[in-house]
């Protein structure tokens, strides 16, 4: 009957999942027919003509996508390869895979998000041609992978490659190396605060440091607003640094033997001495 099918399978019309890396390398919502998970079996495998209607979904998607890379996407992607390890290729197929491309094409327009992130971590992928459980999950693996983020759903674990834009100008082909910043924070492992202390101690402040142009300041580093600021900015690093080693357990107090010293404590004066 009905109901003992809604029991088994859930939704008779469409159940909503999604499905991983196996056909698009990232999670797309797709719709699967009801009749695969109306059954009392414990293992289901999608039949071939479904997995082959998920690919030919997924195909549809990503060749769209592609479509709409030009010279602005091309100079991030290699920056991106550059920065992380990966061939230009892979970094392609993960960003047109990915269900928030559409960032990519906010950070780009006119008085777009003034960043743009990206993670490369340690994900669950689902797999696609995995056998169904029977609460209509997937079986996952564990495998680092490349993708779109806002930066604040996810726990950040491993790197962060990100793009920071100042203007609201358009980002066109020929002024894009000049209004997009990017840069890499390395946080293996999730070990955050040292990742912020190399990002600022090795790359931020050397950088600052041998800037020329301060802008309106015409004096540059001879300003002492800029130094100050600049000495600010080593300070915070020390601290920061005091800090991750305080959390980590590597400033140790000394252990010391008062036994001699209580020992020798006779009278009230001695206290004092002591004290």
């Amino acid at each position: 009957t009905e109901s003992k099918h809604r029991r088994r399978g859930g939704n008779l019309k469409t159940r909503r999942t999604e499905l991983g890396s196996a056909v698009t390398g990232s999670p797309l919502t797709v719709v699967l027919p009801a009749s695969i998970f109306a059954t009392g079996k414990k293992s289901i495998v999608l039949s071939s003509k479904t997995r082959k209607e998920l690919a030919k979904q997924a195909k549809v998607t990503k060749e769209g996508r592609r479509a709409q890379i030009d010279e602005r996407h091309k100079c991030m992607i290699s920056r991106l390869a550059d920065g992380i390890g990966l061939s230009e290729q892979q970094v392609e197929e993960d960003i047109i895979s990915d269900d928030k491309f559409q960032l990519i094409e906010q950070f780009l327009a006119p008085s777009g998000l003034k960043k743009l992130l990206f993670f490369y971590q340690d994900v669950l992928q689902e797999k696609l041609n995995a056998s169904l459980r029977s609460d209509g999950s997937m079986n996952s693996l564990l495998q680092k992978k490349l993708f779109i983020t806002m930066g604040s759903t996810e726990n950040f674990t491993g790197t962060c490659a990100f793009f920071l834009r100042t203007s609201d100008k358009v980002i066109t082909a020929s002024n894009v190396s000049q209004e997009v910043t990017f840069g890499i924070f390395d946080c293996t492992n999730g070990n955050i605060l040292q990742g912020l202390e190399f990002f600022l101690s090795q790359i931020m402040i050397p950088a600052l440091k041998s800037q020329q142009n301060w802008g309106a300041v015409k004096e540059g580093l001879k300003n002492s607003r800029i130094q100050d600021f600049l000495y600010s900015v080593d300070k915070f690093v020390g601290t920061l640094s005091s800090s991750r080693q305080n959390i980590e357990d590597k400033i140790q107090l000394a252990k010391v033997n008062i036994d001699i010293y209580v020992s020798n404590l006779q009278n009230p004066s001695d206290y004092v001495t002591a004290g």
